[in-house]
């Protein structure tokens, strides 16, 4: 249904592009009842196809990441991959500075040696599931000259994402120097996934992985580990991402999972430092985050017709084609979404000069229960000022349109 804009609501629209976004891309959605309590220093839930911040618990505190550094490293490697630089199935070299021998104590291990031979994708393996530090340093050295070099890119690389608050020293997160926070790794979360949505079937929810392959070692040589994380099959839809720990920061886990078209993304920072304990309340609390969040959140994808061309008075050309300001997409509480339907205004006179990008009208999105969101409808392309004749053709058009409304 198409309405006209009274001049006053134009006034409104044209100003209300200019406020913030409140709960869509980047907000924080209205606190939902029983948020649960967690044990673990930070945490923030997010709706992965909106940004929209669901939950959040200390977001801006700076812990460091531990092996979810890894997820960084694991990025930087999938870029290269996706430009052409690299080949998932390439042979990389094993520098000894990536042997698993001159790891540091206590070292998360894939365990490589002397004389193996080993893929991109086997050390991309090799970091997702068993989490191995000398597989972060062979990766590191198969796009830079140095760790510390490829550290530095690891920098570039957040800086460009936004995340202003998240540093790196070296690409396993065995260092305690290196820093984020659950609100900037939660950012960092939704854009891997949606660089890199094959990971998750590619490397993130492998439940287990055994090096050296069957054809390259003796029997005895054959070491098999589970994915470190211990939520994958036991917590609905979980299929990644990631855990760490060092003893300065505590157990970490950055978890994605997807229930009924909804995904969402848990970066829980900080469980106690403590074996056992410690492991336990990071996984509670991620359990009790997913479901939460499942509980009381969905991500809504209204599929409206298109906009309508529109007439532009006192143009080079007659009409405009709008498109809409943002996504469609937006997160909704989870008794909403029922029974879609819209209603697109558009202002009326558009007249040119007009801008690309100019506020031309809004689509009201609706269900059972009313209201749900307003998108602003913008000028797809530029009108520019119509002839002479044009301009005053339509302002008599415009009069007399006035006068017999």
């Amino acid at each position: 249904m198409n309405n006209t804009l009274p001049k006053f609501a134009a006034l409104l629209l044209c100003a209300a592009a200019l406020l913030p976004l409140g709960a869509e891309e980047g907000g924080v959605f209205a606190a939902a009842s029983g948020a649960p309590e967690l044990g673990s220093r930070a945490a923030v839930l997010m709706d992965a196809a909106t940004g929209t911040l669901l939950y959040q618990k200390n977001p801006d505190a700076e812990i460091p990441p531990a092996s979810l550094t890894k997820l960084v490293t694991i990025h930087l490697a999938l870029r290269e991959a996706a430009a052409g630089r690299a080949g998932l199935d390439e042979t990389v070299a094993i520098p000894p500075e990536s042997y698993a021998v001159n790891q540091p104590p206590r070292s998360s291990l894939m365990f490589l040696a002397p004389g193996q031979t080993v893929s991109l994708r086997e050390l991309l393996l090799g970091l997702a599931v068993p989490s191995g530090n000398d597989a972060a340093v062979a990766v590191a050295l198969r796009f830079a000259p140095s760790v510390a070099a490829f550290a530095g890119e690891m920098n570039r690389e957040v800086r460009a994402l936004g995340l202003v608050k998240t540093r790196f020293v070296e690409p396993s997160g065995v260092s305690e120097l290196n820093s984020t926070t659950a609100g900037d790794f939660a950012r960092f979360c939704r854009e891997y996934l949606r660089l890199h949505p094959e990971s998750l079937a590619l490397l993130h929810s492998v439940r287990s992985f055994t090096w050296p392959p069957e054809d390259s070692r003796r029997p005895s040589e054959a070491i098999t580990q589970s994915n470190r994380n211990r939520l994958l099959g036991v917590v609905e839809g979980v299929d990644g991402l990631k855990t760490g720990y060092i003893d300065e920061a505590g157990y970490n886990i950055a978890l994605t999972a997807e229930r009924r078209g909804t995904r969402l993304i848990a970066v829980i920072l900080g469980a106690p430092a403590t074996p056992g304990r410690g492991e336990r309340i990071r996984d509670e609390d991620g359990t009790n985050l997913l479901n939460w969040g499942f509980a009381h959140f969905r991500t809504l994808r209204p599929l409206p017709e298109g906009p309508v061309p529109q007439r532009v008075w006192k143009g080079a050309r007659r009409n405009v084609l709008p498109r809409y300001a943002e996504d469609l997409a937006f997160t909704a509480g989870a008794d909403r979404g029922e029974g879609l339907y819209y209603r697109t205004e558009y202002l009326d006179p558009l007249v040119a000069p007009l801008p690309e990008g100019s506020p031309v009208g809004r689509m009201l999105i609706y269900d059972r229960l009313g209201e749900l969101r307003s998108v602003t409808l913008l000028s797809a392309e530029a009108v520019g000022r119509g002839s002479l004749f044009r301009r005053i053709a339509d302002s008599l058009a415009l009069f007399f349109r006035g006068i017999f409304r």
